[in-house]
């Protein structure tokens, strides 16, 4: 194909918007290198690429977050700049990121209509909004009153607000970034329907994902990334998800998942008839050297369970034990003295100090380990650091680099160092590939095995059932703070099994 998406033969009229050669360095990063990317009324065009192939940077300088060293940017085929995300959204280009930008203590009317309210004598017409944002909500298939506030509502409902928001202000290019990351796979499915209705209706729609089956089965056009440049952009349908790995990373995976046969021993941690919140009842083992998977859709109750064995928040009735032995789990602290360690499924707000150093991040529940008459033994610290860096081949810049500018895989690598350095024996992953891409997925999952082998016990939450499958040993499926049942031979067992159990 072609490299200047500007003239692509494919389709007779330009673009609908175009970047054209982007390029755009940070201190001591050349972010893009030459990054092109054309997208036409009525497609749905993927951009997928590693952490760090540069698809949010140049989604940021699209949108007007970020100006271009050099390149130039083009709708209808006339070149345009947007010195401020405002007038790229008053242009029609509106982007919907994994951190949504509505104001939960507004209500839904209000939020469609934010910074561009109609108005009549100086007052809001909240008569032409009641009206304008019932039709939207009934294109999209929304049952909602639009005067329930944003924070109310589920997070599969305030991404269709978003996109409804996007629609109110006569958007005609939609970026969705990371779009389905906390949707059960009936919500992605629902949101997956209104993309495609979208694009009927000649909307051009850009979707960046790292769920690649999402993008064989939703994309019209893909444009692959890598290291700041475009490599290539190609039709959905021409592609496999073997080649598009191959393509953003440089590697072949021959296999995703490690091999079975990892050596199960005795019981390591056991829960007896946990109950508190939405949890009722809950009773199950996970054992050394085993991988232990709890699905479920989202809201079932995983993560809720997870911070109740790890002290996070506190149950009401039943009991934990480690090697047979009850153990009073009130705090977090009080389960990493126990050996027991949680990786959230939001490193970044749960996890990571992002304004941090990696290091301070790494040391910060070690510092006593390392300490002597209250004095931190910096050589000690920085020895482990190193040491732990090298272990899990994190690529870092050097020990004094902020945690907020490493990718998603790094960022999770990060946090998987730090919990192995306190010589933690239970390590439960809360979404431990959530927004990294194929090969630090790959990575990671290579990763947990070693623990397990190890004889770590491990418990892995997930809303993604092939992973699940690919990476346990056995299976429980939690549906409505209960365990609705258990899948012991994954071998035999389908996606589908587990749905059905789900729901």
């Amino acid at each position: 194909m072609p490299t200047d998406p500007h003239h692509d033969a494919d389709f007779s009229p330009p673009p609908l918007f175009a970047a054209i050669g982007i390029v755009k360095s940070f201190p001591g990063v050349r972010a893009l290198r030459s990054a092109n990317l054309a997208l036409h009324a009525g497609a749905i065009h993927a951009l997928v690429g590693a952490n760090g192939a540069g698809k949010s940077t140049l989604v940021k300088i699209m949108t007007g977050a970020l100006d271009a060293d050099s390149g130039e940017l083009r709708m209808n085929g006339e070149k345009v700049s947007f010195p401020t995300p405002l007038a790229a959204w008053r242009k029609g280009i509106a982007t919907i990121y994994q951190e949504f930008s509505l104001v939960p203590s507004l209500s839904i009317r209000a939020n469609l209509f934010l910074g561009h309210e109609k108005t009549h004598r100086g007052q809001i017409d909240e008569v032409y909004e009641r009206r304008e944002g019932a039709r939207i909500l009934e294109l999209l298939g929304v049952r909602l009153d639009l005067e329930t506030l944003v924070r109310d509502l589920s997070v599969a409902n305030q991404q269709l607000i978003e996109i409804a928001r996007a629609l109110a202000g006569k958007s005609r290019v939609l970026i969705m970034d990371e779009p389905t990351a906390s949707l059960s796979p009936r919500e992605a499915d629902r949101l997956f329907a209104i993309i495609r209705d979208l694009a009927k209706h000649g909307m051009s729609i850009v979707f960046i994902s790292h769920r690649l089956e999402e993008i064989l089965a939703l994309a019209d056009w893909v444009t692959v990334m890598r290291d700041g440049e475009t490599l290539e952009t190609r039709p959905a349908k021409e592609l496999n998800r073997g080649y598009l790995i191959e393509r953003m990373t440089g590697r072949v995976l021959t296999d995703e998942f490690p091999p079975a046969g990892r050596s199960v021993s005795e019981p390591a941690l056991e829960v007896r008839d946990l109950s508190g919140g939405r949890l009722s009842g809950l009773s199950f083992v996970a054992h050394r050297g085993e991988v232990l998977g709890l699905a479920g859709l989202v809201g079932s109750g995983r993560t809720e369970l997870v911070r109740m064995i790890f002290g996070a928040d506190r149950p009401d009735r039943g009991m934990v034990l480690i090697d047979g032995q009850p153990v009073a789990i009130k705090s977090p602290r009080d389960a990493i003295a126990r050996g027991l360690c949680l990786l959230t499924e939001d490193r970044k707000a749960e996890g990571l100090i992002l304004n941090g150093t990696i290091l301070h991040n790494f040391a910060l529940p070690n510092l006593g380990r390392w300490s002597r008459l209250g004095w931190i033994r910096s050589s000690r610290e920085q020895s482990r650091f190193r040491q732990r860096m090298a272990e899990l081949k994190l690529a870092v810049a050097g020990p004094e680099q902020l945690a907020g500018q490493l990718s998603g895989g790094n960022q999770q690598k990060l946090l998987v160092a730090r919990w192995l350095e306190t010589e933690a024996q239970i390590v439960i992953f809360d979404e431990p590939t959530r927004g990294i891409d194929a090969a630090a997925r790959h990575d990671m999952y290579v990763l947990i095995d070693q623990l397990a082998r190890q004889g770590k016990t491990i418990i892995v939450v997930s809303s993604d059932f092939q992973e699940i499958l690919g990476l346990c040993d056995r299976v429980l499926v939690m549906r409505e703070g209960r365990i609705a049942g258990e899948i012991t031979d994954v071998t035999k067992a389908t996606a589908e099994r587990i749905m059905a159990l789900a729901v």
